[in-house]
């Protein structure tokens, strides 16, 4: 014969899996809130297959996390390159209200190849314009100004693999100092970048494109800025750094064409440093 239970007995049984349950949901709608449609964005139709690719190395939804970003802040991207990362934020950014600014190349950039970059980034640009018409764009270069913003008008200023390109020119302070003048107070600098291992020389830095950890936090913290945080998400512990045609070696630029290419491959992109600096 079956057990009768009291009204209270039965709450008092179920109240935990209640519980469990909202708590369950509160962590979803929390999850939904944080991610701000970023990751329908990175799987988006407008993607070339050839970039979704590589998020196995770049992991963008992470890194972007990471240093911060949320759609309806005003952010600059420097030197945005084939706009691998454009792709992601342009049309983030434009859902969410706020404003994308590329600091690109000037139209006689030198060496010449940046020029060839610069015209196959307006075309991606002028491909999509549902996706990329209200990209603000702004040259920064050895020329370094403010005029891709207001000074103290940006929340956050972003650049992946660039400050190797800065050491080679010579003006890797300039940039930095550039980078601070943007930033409101309590604005974000994130940084990406190939890392050398410790100790290795400016000169081999220069010739390799791997910078050490060090040296970027020190570029930075010269230039004002307060080191926060730094994450291993980008690293790669497979890549011992030492390679005949330096970072350009690897993945996606297999400088070497065929030769040992399935041994790149398998080693994949370089390792990265991650770090979010913050402007006081």
């Amino acid at each position: 014969m079956p057990t009768l239970r009291s009204p209270q007995l039965i709450l008092a049984l179920l109240l935990p899996l209640l519980l469990t349950a909202c708590e369950q949901d509160k962590q979803t709608t929390g999850q939904a809130i944080v991610d701000n449609g970023l990751s329908a964005v990175i799987s988006g139709e407008h993607r070339s297959a050839a970039n979704q690719d590589r998020d196995q190395y770049r992991h963008p939804q992470q890194t972007l996390e990471f240093f911060g970003v949320s759609p309806e802040m005003t952010v600059v991207e420097v030197w945005p390159g084939g706009g691998w990362y454009t792709e992601i934020l342009a049309p983030w950014i434009k859902q969410g209200g706020g404003q994308y600014i590329s600091a690109g190349f000037f139209p006689d950039a030198q060496p010449e190849y940046r020029q060839k970059i610069q015209l196959r980034y307006e075309a991606l640009l002028a491909e999509l314009p549902t996706q990329y018409d209200q990209v603000v764009y702004a040259g920064l270069g050895k020329e370094v100004n403010c005029d891709v913003a207001d000074a103290g008008s940006v929340d956050a200023v972003l650049t992946f693999r660039n400050v190797h390109n800065w050491l080679k020119d010579d003006h890797a302070a300039e940039m930095f100092n550039t980078f601070y003048k943007l930033l409101k107070p309590g604005g974000v600098l994130g940084v990406t970048e190939h890392r050398a291992l410790p100790d290795t020389d400016l000169a081999t830095m220069k010739k390799s494109g791997y910078v050490t950890q060090d040296l970027v936090i020190s570029l930075a913290k010269e230039a004002g800025f307060v080191l926060e945080e730094s994450s291993e998400i980008n690293a790669n512990a497979s890549d011992n750094t030492d390679h005949p045609k330096g970072v350009w070696t690897l993945p996606p630029s297999l400088r070497l064409g065929d030769e040992n290419r399935a041994d790149y491959l398998a080693i994949g992109e370089s390792d990265r440093m991650t770090l979010r600096f913050r402007k006081p």
